[in-house]
């Protein structure tokens, strides 16, 4: 069993989808045991309450540089056995700290078809390029911004009269379908390791 830890800093759509695929059987052989959040207003603590599932808010701002931040955030994940880190929705660069820590063990949700469209408002920038497709993409992290190893990714190929909206419920309903996927296959090859 792999025991893996969500990151979010927001509504936390994505988590709630993923503690969903556990329970469901999609994501198999795999544990979620804490989710990390670093605001303390987040909507994904009230799905975590509800879902029943650990959870720590540690804030940046209470810590005297980012290395700091991820020292007490690595504690609790060692702490917790934790073999996975998942990106949903974290909006924050990681340090060596963590990927020193977890070498290929970090994985992040992108809602662009990467290299295109890094960064935070992807989905906006794909819809205001005007270009014919964009995606989703699910990479494993390193130093810069989007830029670590793709597993998987796909396209979502856009119609010219979508709205932003509509690019969104269908970027969103891609992500649903490909993390769980994803996180399955990742969890598999971290057993299959040992």
């Amino acid at each position: 069993m792999v025991k893996f830890a969500v990151f979010a800093s927001g509504s936390g759509t994505n988590f709630e989808n993923i503690i969903h695929n556990l329970e469901t059987g999609n994501i198999q052989n795999a544990k979620c045991v804490t989710l990390i959040v670093d605001k303390a207003q987040a909507k994904v603590i009230d799905r975590a309450k509800r879902l029943g599932i650990a959870y720590h808010v540690v804030l940046p701002k209470e810590f005297a540089d980012k290395e700091a931040y991820e020292q007490a955030v690595l504690e609790i994940l060692k702490k917790d056995q934790v073999e996975l880190i998942i990106l949903a929705g974290y909006m924050r660069i990681i340090t060596h700290v963590l990927l020193d820590a977890y070498p290929k063990r970090i994985i992040n949700l992108h809602p662009a078809y990467l290299p295109e469209f890094p960064g935070k408002q992807s989905i906006l920038d794909a819809y205001e390029a005007k270009v014919t497709y964009s995606g989703v993409t699910v990479h494993y992290i390193d130093e810069g911004i989007d830029t670590g190893e793709i597993i998987r990714q796909e396209k979502v190929m856009i119609d010219p009269s979508w709205s932003l909206e509509t690019l969104e419920e269908h970027i969103h309903a891609l992500e649903y379908q490909l993390f769980p996927e994803v996180i399955n296959l990742v969890c598999k090859q971290i057993e299959e390791r040992r």
